[in-house]
Protein backbone atom coordinates (compact mmCIF):
# COMPACT_ATOMS: atom_id res chain seq x y z
CA UNK A 1 0.00 0.00 0.00
CA UNK A 2 0.67 3.65 -0.74
CA UNK A 3 0.53 6.48 1.40
CA UNK A 4 0.56 10.17 -0.08
CA UNK A 5 0.03 12.71 2.68
CA UNK A 6 -1.47 15.97 1.59
CA UNK A 7 -1.34 19.41 3.28
CA UNK A 8 -3.63 22.24 2.30
CA UNK A 9 -1.33 23.51 0.33
CA UNK A 10 -0.81 20.44 -2.03
CA UNK A 11 -4.21 19.77 -2.96
CA UNK A 12 -4.46 23.21 -4.53
CA UNK A 13 -0.87 22.27 -6.57
CA UNK A 14 -2.17 18.67 -7.88
CA UNK A 15 -1.34 18.42 -11.45
CA UNK A 16 -2.49 16.21 -14.73
CA UNK A 17 -0.59 16.23 -17.26
CA UNK A 18 -2.01 16.57 -21.23
CA UNK A 19 -0.12 14.05 -22.51
CA UNK A 20 1.86 10.84 -22.09
CA UNK A 21 5.18 10.78 -20.57
CA UNK A 22 7.53 9.45 -23.26
CA UNK A 23 9.94 7.86 -21.00
CA UNK A 24 7.46 5.86 -18.78
CA UNK A 25 5.74 4.50 -21.56
CA UNK A 26 8.64 3.32 -23.17
CA UNK A 27 9.19 1.73 -19.46
CA UNK A 28 6.15 0.46 -19.64
CA UNK A 29 5.58 -1.31 -23.28
CA UNK A 30 8.72 -3.09 -22.24
CA UNK A 31 7.36 -4.84 -18.81
CA UNK A 32 3.76 -5.06 -21.29
CA UNK A 33 5.74 -7.91 -23.57
CA UNK A 34 6.72 -9.80 -20.59
CA UNK A 35 3.86 -9.52 -18.98
CA UNK A 36 1.01 -8.81 -22.26
CA UNK A 37 -2.09 -7.56 -19.94
CA UNK A 38 -5.39 -8.22 -21.25
CA UNK A 39 -5.45 -9.33 -24.88
CA UNK A 40 -8.40 -7.42 -26.00
CA UNK A 41 -6.20 -4.28 -24.96
CA UNK A 42 -2.72 -4.78 -26.05
CA UNK A 43 -2.91 -7.57 -28.43
CA UNK A 44 -2.66 -5.60 -31.70
CA UNK A 45 -0.19 -3.63 -29.59
CA UNK A 46 1.64 -6.72 -28.89
CA UNK A 47 1.78 -8.64 -32.69
CA UNK A 48 3.58 -4.89 -33.52
CA UNK A 49 5.60 -4.85 -30.70
CA UNK A 50 7.46 -8.51 -30.86
CA UNK A 51 7.99 -8.00 -34.66
CA UNK A 52 9.22 -4.26 -34.62
CA UNK A 53 11.48 -4.41 -30.91
CA UNK A 54 15.00 -4.90 -31.35
CA UNK A 55 17.13 -8.11 -29.36
CA UNK A 56 20.26 -5.24 -28.92
CA UNK A 57 17.59 -2.97 -27.15
CA UNK A 58 15.76 -5.63 -24.88
CA UNK A 59 18.94 -7.10 -23.99
CA UNK A 60 19.66 -3.84 -21.87
CA UNK A 61 15.81 -2.57 -21.27
CA UNK A 62 14.66 -5.95 -19.95
CA UNK A 63 17.30 -6.69 -17.31
CA UNK A 64 16.02 -3.32 -15.72
CA UNK A 65 12.59 -3.21 -16.31
CA UNK A 66 11.44 -7.09 -14.79
CA UNK A 67 9.76 -7.04 -11.56
CA UNK A 68 7.94 -4.79 -9.21
CA UNK A 69 10.67 -2.13 -9.18
CA UNK A 70 12.70 -0.61 -11.81
CA UNK A 71 15.15 2.22 -11.42
CA UNK A 72 14.03 5.78 -10.33
CA UNK A 73 16.67 6.90 -13.13
CA UNK A 74 14.71 5.91 -15.96
CA UNK A 75 11.78 8.05 -15.57
CA UNK A 76 13.28 11.62 -15.09
CA UNK A 77 10.82 14.68 -14.42
CA UNK A 78 12.04 16.27 -17.64
CA UNK A 79 10.52 13.46 -19.82
CA UNK A 80 7.50 15.35 -19.13
CA UNK A 81 8.42 17.84 -21.91
CA UNK A 82 9.31 15.05 -24.44
CA UNK A 83 11.33 12.44 -25.23
CA UNK A 84 14.66 14.81 -26.39
CA UNK A 85 14.55 16.07 -22.83
CA UNK A 86 13.91 13.18 -21.06
CA UNK A 87 17.01 11.33 -22.58
CA UNK A 88 18.96 14.12 -21.90
CA UNK A 89 18.41 14.00 -18.28
CA UNK A 90 19.10 10.31 -17.97
CA UNK A 91 22.29 10.78 -19.30
CA UNK A 92 23.30 13.70 -16.96
CA UNK A 93 22.47 11.09 -14.14
CA UNK A 94 24.62 11.69 -11.30
CA UNK A 95 26.41 8.75 -10.31
CA UNK A 96 24.91 8.67 -6.83
CA UNK A 97 21.54 8.40 -8.39
CA UNK A 98 22.79 5.79 -10.52
CA UNK A 99 24.02 3.43 -7.45
CA UNK A 100 21.18 4.00 -4.94
CA UNK A 101 19.25 2.52 -8.24
CA UNK A 102 21.26 0.14 -9.04
CA UNK A 103 21.87 -1.25 -5.62
CA UNK A 104 17.69 -0.83 -5.10
CA UNK A 105 17.16 -3.28 -8.46
CA UNK A 106 19.77 -5.94 -6.74
CA UNK A 107 17.62 -6.11 -4.09
CA UNK A 108 15.37 -8.26 -6.30
CA UNK A 109 18.00 -11.07 -6.28
CA UNK A 110 17.47 -11.33 -10.33
CA UNK A 111 20.64 -12.24 -12.20
CA UNK A 112 22.38 -9.51 -13.17
CA UNK A 113 24.65 -8.82 -16.54
CA UNK A 114 28.13 -7.73 -16.33
CA UNK A 115 26.90 -4.34 -17.54
CA UNK A 116 25.34 -3.49 -14.84
CA UNK A 117 27.74 -3.33 -12.67
CA UNK A 118 29.68 -0.70 -14.96
CA UNK A 119 26.04 1.27 -14.98
CA UNK A 120 25.99 1.25 -11.22
CA UNK A 121 29.55 2.84 -11.34
CA UNK A 122 28.48 5.64 -13.72
CA UNK A 123 30.37 4.04 -17.27
CA UNK A 124 29.48 7.28 -19.41
CA UNK A 125 29.31 4.82 -22.51
CA UNK A 126 27.43 2.78 -20.82
CA UNK A 127 24.88 5.11 -20.02
CA UNK A 128 24.85 6.04 -23.49
CA UNK A 129 23.97 2.66 -24.72
CA UNK A 130 21.21 2.73 -22.29
CA UNK A 131 19.92 5.58 -24.03
CA UNK A 132 20.31 4.75 -27.47
CA UNK A 133 18.25 1.50 -26.31
CA UNK A 134 15.65 3.61 -25.00
CA UNK A 135 15.33 5.29 -27.91
CA UNK A 136 14.97 2.86 -30.21
CA UNK A 137 12.78 1.18 -28.44
CA UNK A 138 10.59 3.95 -28.31
CA UNK A 139 10.61 4.83 -32.17
CA UNK A 140 9.76 1.20 -32.93
CA UNK A 141 6.72 0.03 -30.21
CA UNK A 142 5.46 3.38 -28.65
CA UNK A 143 5.62 6.41 -31.02
CA UNK A 144 3.57 3.93 -33.75
CA UNK A 145 0.65 4.23 -30.96
CA UNK A 146 1.25 7.54 -29.87
CA UNK A 147 -1.95 9.32 -31.84
CA UNK A 148 -3.87 6.60 -30.00
CA UNK A 149 -2.45 6.56 -26.37
CA UNK A 150 -2.89 10.35 -26.78
CA UNK A 151 -6.39 10.38 -27.38
CA UNK A 152 -7.24 8.29 -24.29
CA UNK A 153 -5.28 10.53 -22.63
CA UNK A 154 -7.26 13.47 -23.93
CA UNK A 155 -10.72 11.67 -22.81
CA UNK A 156 -9.83 10.63 -19.43
CA UNK A 157 -8.17 14.45 -18.62
CA UNK A 158 -11.72 15.61 -19.63
CA UNK A 159 -13.47 13.94 -17.72
CA UNK A 160 -10.88 14.63 -14.53
CA UNK A 161 -11.00 17.84 -15.55
CA UNK A 162 -14.97 17.84 -15.22
CA UNK A 163 -14.97 16.47 -12.11
CA UNK A 164 -12.58 19.08 -10.97
CA UNK A 165 -14.92 21.66 -11.82
CA UNK A 166 -17.86 19.85 -10.49
CA UNK A 167 -16.62 19.21 -6.58
CA UNK A 168 -12.96 21.02 -6.77
CA UNK A 169 -10.00 18.92 -5.60
CA UNK A 170 -11.67 16.55 -3.29
CA UNK A 171 -13.58 15.51 -5.73
CA UNK A 172 -11.09 15.20 -8.34
CA UNK A 173 -9.04 12.68 -6.26
CA UNK A 174 -12.04 10.91 -5.07
CA UNK A 175 -13.09 9.87 -8.81
CA UNK A 176 -10.33 7.50 -8.94
CA UNK A 177 -11.94 4.84 -7.25
CA UNK A 178 -11.44 2.17 -7.21
CA UNK A 179 -7.53 2.60 -8.28
CA UNK A 180 -7.13 4.66 -5.34
CA UNK A 181 -8.59 5.79 -2.14
CA UNK A 182 -9.16 8.96 -1.34
CA UNK A 183 -9.53 10.00 2.65
CA UNK A 184 -8.46 13.41 3.40
CA UNK A 185 -6.07 14.31 3.84
CA UNK A 186 -4.21 10.82 2.54
CA UNK A 187 -4.42 9.38 -1.02
CA UNK A 188 -4.02 5.35 -0.85
CA UNK A 189 -2.97 3.41 -3.93
CA UNK A 190 -2.55 -0.79 -4.07
CA UNK A 191 0.72 -1.56 -4.62
CA UNK A 192 2.91 -4.56 -4.23
CA UNK A 193 5.02 -2.27 -2.11
CA UNK A 194 4.90 -0.26 1.12
CA UNK A 195 5.77 2.99 0.82
CA UNK A 196 4.82 6.21 2.35
CA UNK A 197 4.86 9.40 0.60
CA UNK A 198 5.17 12.86 2.41
CA UNK A 199 4.11 15.88 -0.07
CA UNK A 200 5.28 18.53 2.25
CA UNK A 201 3.94 21.45 -0.37
CA UNK A 202 5.52 20.14 -2.95
CA UNK A 203 1.98 19.13 -5.07
CA UNK A 204 1.36 15.96 -7.00
CA UNK A 205 2.33 15.56 -10.88
CA UNK A 206 -0.50 13.05 -12.38
CA UNK A 207 0.63 11.06 -14.98
CA UNK A 208 -2.25 9.67 -17.28
CA UNK A 209 -0.74 5.98 -19.50
CA UNK A 210 -1.75 4.29 -22.14
CA UNK A 211 0.76 1.27 -21.08
CA UNK A 212 0.29 0.91 -17.04
CA UNK A 213 -1.97 -1.36 -16.31
CA UNK A 214 -3.68 -2.62 -13.15
CA UNK A 215 -2.18 -0.18 -10.69
CA UNK A 216 -0.83 3.27 -10.43
CA UNK A 217 3.03 3.23 -10.52
CA UNK A 218 5.15 6.40 -8.46
CA UNK A 219 9.13 6.53 -7.90
CA UNK A 220 9.94 4.98 -5.28
CA UNK A 221 12.79 7.71 -4.03
CA UNK A 222 10.35 10.60 -1.53
CA UNK A 223 13.06 13.26 -1.91
CA UNK A 224 12.35 13.33 -6.10
CA UNK A 225 9.66 15.31 -7.44
CA UNK A 226 6.06 13.45 -6.38
CA UNK A 227 4.83 11.90 -9.54
CA UNK A 228 1.93 9.74 -9.77
CA UNK A 229 1.36 7.61 -12.93
CA UNK A 230 -2.06 6.00 -13.48
CA UNK A 231 -3.68 3.47 -16.38
CA UNK A 232 -6.33 5.21 -18.24
CA UNK A 233 -9.51 3.19 -17.41
CA UNK A 234 -10.91 1.08 -20.49
CA UNK A 235 -12.73 -1.43 -20.54
CA UNK A 236 -11.76 -4.77 -22.29
CA UNK A 237 -15.41 -6.04 -23.93
CA UNK A 238 -15.24 -1.91 -24.98
CA UNK A 239 -11.85 -1.60 -26.13
CA UNK A 240 -12.42 -4.94 -28.54
CA UNK A 241 -14.71 -3.31 -31.04
CA UNK A 242 -13.39 0.25 -31.16
CA UNK A 243 -11.52 0.32 -34.53
CA UNK A 244 -14.23 1.79 -37.10
CA UNK A 245 -14.95 0.10 -40.08
CA UNK A 246 -14.39 2.38 -43.49
CA UNK A 247 -18.21 2.08 -44.00
CA UNK A 248 -18.89 3.17 -40.05
CA UNK A 249 -16.61 6.36 -40.26
CA UNK A 250 -18.40 6.78 -43.74
CA UNK A 251 -21.91 6.44 -42.20
CA UNK A 252 -20.42 8.79 -39.34
CA UNK A 253 -19.21 12.01 -41.59
CA UNK A 254 -20.17 11.18 -44.99
CA UNK A 255 -18.10 8.94 -47.70
CA UNK A 256 -16.43 11.80 -49.78
CA UNK A 257 -15.18 13.30 -46.36
CA UNK A 258 -14.90 10.01 -44.98
CA UNK A 259 -12.44 9.55 -48.10
CA UNK A 260 -10.50 12.80 -47.69
CA UNK A 261 -9.46 12.33 -44.46
CA UNK A 262 -8.56 8.57 -45.28
CA UNK A 263 -6.40 10.27 -48.37
CA UNK A 264 -4.59 12.96 -46.50
CA UNK A 265 -1.67 10.49 -44.58
CA UNK A 266 0.99 11.74 -43.67
CA UNK A 267 -0.03 15.15 -45.39
CA UNK A 268 -1.41 16.18 -48.45
CA UNK A 269 -2.22 19.43 -49.87
CA UNK A 270 -5.76 20.14 -51.05
CA UNK A 271 -4.80 19.88 -54.74
CA UNK A 272 -3.26 16.43 -54.23
CA UNK A 273 -5.98 15.72 -52.45
CA UNK A 274 -8.53 16.10 -55.09
CA UNK A 275 -6.68 14.09 -57.39
CA UNK A 276 -6.56 11.54 -54.93
CA UNK A 277 -10.51 11.75 -54.30
CA UNK A 278 -11.83 12.56 -57.60
CA UNK A 279 -13.52 15.80 -56.36
CA UNK A 280 -12.74 19.27 -57.16
CA UNK A 281 -10.30 21.36 -55.37
CA UNK A 282 -13.46 23.70 -54.02
CA UNK A 283 -15.07 21.25 -52.96
CA UNK A 284 -12.33 19.63 -51.04
CA UNK A 285 -12.14 22.88 -49.18
CA UNK A 286 -15.40 22.53 -47.92
CA UNK A 287 -14.83 19.38 -46.74
CA UNK A 288 -11.75 19.86 -45.35
CA UNK A 289 -13.44 22.80 -43.15
CA UNK A 290 -15.62 21.10 -41.86
CA UNK A 291 -13.14 18.23 -40.76
CA UNK A 292 -10.85 21.06 -39.66
CA UNK A 293 -13.84 22.49 -37.40
CA UNK A 294 -14.35 19.10 -35.83
CA UNK A 295 -10.85 18.76 -35.14
CA UNK A 296 -10.35 16.05 -37.22
CA UNK A 297 -7.19 17.88 -39.39
CA UNK A 298 -5.34 20.44 -39.01
CA UNK A 299 -4.33 23.10 -41.84
CA UNK A 300 -1.33 25.40 -42.70
CA UNK A 301 -0.32 27.44 -45.29
CA UNK A 302 3.47 25.95 -46.63
CA UNK A 303 4.36 28.86 -49.32
CA UNK A 304 1.51 28.93 -52.11
CA UNK A 305 0.27 25.70 -50.83
CA UNK A 306 -2.52 24.60 -48.09
CA UNK A 307 -0.97 21.64 -46.68
CA UNK A 308 -3.16 18.93 -44.10
CA UNK A 309 -2.37 16.80 -41.73
CA UNK A 310 -4.44 14.55 -39.72
CA UNK A 311 -4.57 15.12 -35.87
CA UNK A 312 -4.58 12.42 -33.50
CA UNK A 313 -8.52 12.66 -32.98
CA UNK A 314 -8.64 12.17 -36.38
CA UNK A 315 -6.09 8.86 -36.77
CA UNK A 316 -8.07 7.94 -33.52
CA UNK A 317 -11.50 7.59 -35.47
CA UNK A 318 -9.66 6.25 -38.27
CA UNK A 319 -7.72 3.85 -35.91
CA UNK A 320 -4.74 4.82 -37.63
CA UNK A 321 -1.76 4.73 -35.24
CA UNK A 322 0.99 6.69 -37.48
CA UNK A 323 1.02 9.49 -34.78
CA UNK A 324 4.56 11.16 -33.57
CA UNK A 325 5.19 12.42 -30.57
CA UNK A 326 5.48 16.33 -30.66
CA UNK A 327 8.98 16.98 -30.28
CA UNK A 328 10.25 13.50 -31.67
Amino acid sequence: MLRIFFTSEDIGRVRIAAAPDPMWETVFSVFRLQRPGPAPIYGRWREHAVRASRRADLDLLVPLIRGRYYPDFLTPAEGRSGLSDGLEALLRTPKARLKQDMIELSRLGEPTPSWMRELAEGDVPMLERLAGAMHSHYRAVVEPFWAEAQAHVEADRSRRARALLDDGYEGLLAGFKPMMRWNSPVLEVETPFDQTLSLDGRGLWLVPSYFSWGQPDVLRDPSLPPVLVYPVPRDPELVADRKMTASAVAALIGPTRSSVLESIGDGSTTSELARRVGVSAASVSQHTAVLRAARLIHTSRVGKAVLHTITPLGAALLGDHKGRLRDG
